[in-house]
């Protein structure tokens, strides 16, 4: 081996043991309430394709809430905007603490997940573009549909493929999902604010900016909080932007770091995520599945005709090509304009299997089905049908890829838990690195 192949930077190492620990502890929670998601989706597909159809959509269209306050929406709809701003919070806290306290506040570490997050957004996009141009009036509108990953949808498949991932490519995954939600959450309020209130844009940062200063100042009570939260969310509502950016917006206010001198060992982020995660992952997003997944397939000539559609089409090549391409494509080039290399565990074809996780598209996904075609039911229901194949296919191509590297994964984790010299931490987190 040469010198200069001795020295190169290596991408996709498996980070600190500090970090691996919490990642390890994120994704036990999100596998938990991925089978959770899958299991109200189920229910929701099954449901509407029975002879009891008209109550499920009885259900879904039932409308609660005071109309003087112009909160008088469907259950769908409280779903999709009240239940997912507690996700897109977690989403808020997840980013900051990554990047303020974790391992990817390094920004040679950041990149590489960031611009696959980018180019995994991207080429999906575009290929949906690709298929829709030139067709039915209105069906651009759903470009950024299939430019979503789901990580609860994606580590509930791992979990039942019992796959070991190594810690690099689950740490890899998570952030690369991250910063997409992230993504989704701009796309949403840039390109889905048909009507813009400023008024009550402006309004909404009060409550934005109190919440900061009492967050700053470690206050948690929920008392005032929770108040304050729930008065952003709504005035953000009122403005026309999506209701669930409030939520990102108030997850980036709460501080990451513990400040010198305070007793507590866990900062208020990761304090207020500890609590919040469970809530989103093992409440509002199931919630929100049951509602969003139920669509009437109308038999095997209904689910052809779908099938058929540009929409459904784009929506499932973007999420399985497009997320393949797009993710492996600008990880590739990143690697190679960089002059680095893989860690020395991994192979490019470990690279292909998670691209293929992350075309699971399912939370997100349906949320901007509903944005873009609101009021369109036949559309909306190819929109999910399209959500659906897609997941399902890169889920089954995912699931053949690492499968076969499954020895090799297995291998590493037990590499990963070894500690001869009973310290608690493995033995392989004490080893030298060369830094990414």
């Amino acid at each position: 081996m040469t010198a200069d192949a001795k020295t190169r930077r290596k991408v996709l190492t498996r980070g600190s043991w500090p970090e691996s620990r919490r990642i390890a502890s994120v994704l036990r929670s999100e596998t938990v309430g991925g089978v959770l998601l899958i299991v109200a989706a189920i229910i929701a597909l099954i449901w509407a394709n029975t002879p009891w159809a008209r109550a499920y959509e009885t259900l879904r269209d039932f409308h609660i809430g005071p109309a003087s306050l112009h909160l008088n929406l469907s259950l769908s709809a409280w779903a999709a905007d009240g239940l997912l701003a507690i996700f897109f919070f977690v989403v808020g806290l997840e980013l900051k603490r990554e990047f303020v306290a974790g391992d990817l506040r390094d920004p040679r570490r950041a990149a590489l997940p960031v611009v696959a997050a980018v180019g995994g957004m991207v080429v999906p996009a575009l290929i949906f573009v690709l298929i829709n141009r030139g067709g039915a009036e209105g069906a651009l509108n759903g470009w950024a549909i299939p430019t979503a990953t789901d990580i609860a949808f994606a580590l509930a498949v791992l979990a039942v493929i019992t796959t070991h991932l190594p810690t690099a490519l689950r740490t890899f995954l998570l952030t690369l999902a991250v910063v997409d939600d992230l993504l989704a959450v701009t796309v949403i309020a840039i390109f889905y604010t048909s009507e813009l209130d400023l008024p009550f844009l402006a309004a909404a940062l009060i409550p934005i900016a109190l919440f900061a200063v009492a967050v700053q100042r470690r206050i948690s009570s929920p008392w005032l909080l929770v108040p304050l939260a729930l008065l952003a969310w709504w005035l953000v509502h009122l403005s026309g932007v999506h209701a669930t950016v409030a939520g990102v917006l108030l997850g980036f206010t709460v501080p990451v770091l513990v400040r010198h001198g305070e007793s507590d060992e866990h900062g208020l982020a990761e304090r207020f995520e500890h609590l919040i995660r469970p809530l989103s992952a093992g409440f509002a997003v199931p919630v929100f599945a049951f509602f969003a997944a139920g669509v009437t397939i109308g038999g095997l000539s209904g689910l052809t005709d779908s099938l058929g559609d540009r929409i459904t089409l784009g929506i499932a090549a973007g999420l399985v090509v497009g997320k393949l391409v797009g993710i492996t494509g600008t990880t590739y080039l990143t690697v190679k304009l960089t002059r680095a290399e893989l860690d020395a565990e991994l192979s490019w074809i470990d690279v292909i299997g998670v691209a293929l996780l992350g075309g699971i598209g399912f939370t997100v996904s349906l949320l901007v089905g509903e944005l873009a075609f609101t009021g369109d039911h036949t559309r909306a229901d190819h929109v999910r049908i399209g959500v659906l194949f897609g997941t399902i296919v890169a889920a089954v191509l995912a699931t053949v890829v690492l499968r076969v590297r499954n020895r090799v994964y297995r291998a590493l984790a037990e590499a990963e838990q070894r500690d001869d010299d009973g310290d608690g931490i493995p033995d392989v987190y004490q080893r030298p690195q060369t830094p990414e």
